[in-house]
């Protein structure tokens, strides 16, 4: 049985700006942390014990594409307006961490950071990720 370890994943889902879409989009990766949403975001996302993976820190992954949504009564959108259907540009930023670490300060400083009215943060069930030995 290969060796491995418990962890957990967070992933955020971060509008950002469409020249910073079209720029990672064109292979440029860097583009995302000038954006000023996704680079506050990043750097709560690479404070430990987030994207440790031992010999490598600060481990985040990178999706790219676009969110929908449309406002409610209530609502308070950072993009679009109620009632209407909008598309955001959005990234999707994931790091694992220990399953047994703590988190809640982070999570918290994700939330109060994050642009929008009702943030889109997940943090995943405990899974094993395997390791080399």
């Amino acid at each position: 049985m290969s060796a491995s370890r418990w962890v957990r994943d967070i992933r955020v889902y971060c509008p950002v700006a469409p020249a910073t879409l079209a720029a990672l989009m064109a292979g440029n990766p860097a583009a995302v942390e000038q954006d000023p949403t996704a680079a506050a975001l990043l750097a709560i996302l690479r404070t430990p014990p987030l994207g440790d993976f031992g010999r490598y820190r600060e481990v985040v992954e990178l999706g790219l594409g676009y969110e929908g949504f449309r406002p409610g009564e209530g609502a308070v959108p950072t993009l679009g307006t109620v009632g209407e259907a909008n598309w955001s540009p959005t990234v999707i930023l994931t790091a694992i961490y220990d399953a047994a670490a703590g988190v809640e300060a982070l999570t918290d400083a994700l939330l109060a950071t994050h642009p929008w009215d009702v943030p889109v943060i997940a943090v995943g069930e405990p899974y094993r990720l395997l390791v080399r030995g």
